[in-house]
């Protein structure tokens, strides 16, 4: 008995009203759920991500 009160509370159980559902849309795709701007940039992401790499490197020696 005391087995089956575990076993049922391990179960998680997933709800959503159409409230959230219908909630506000924000972009999807690639590049969008980041906090920094990749694309149409006037410096390509590429330098400083590089310059950081290179720094890290750098500074373990």
């Amino acid at each position: 008995m005391l087995a089956r009160a575990f076993q049922r509370s391990s179960v998680r159980q997933f709800s959503a009203s159409a409230k959230q559902l219908s909630g506000p849309h924000f972009p999807e795709g690639v590049y969008n759920n980041l906090p920094f701007k990749v694309k149409n940039r006037r410096i390509p992401y590429a330098v400083p991500h590089l310059i950081f790499w290179i720094a890290g490197c750098a500074g373990n020696l």
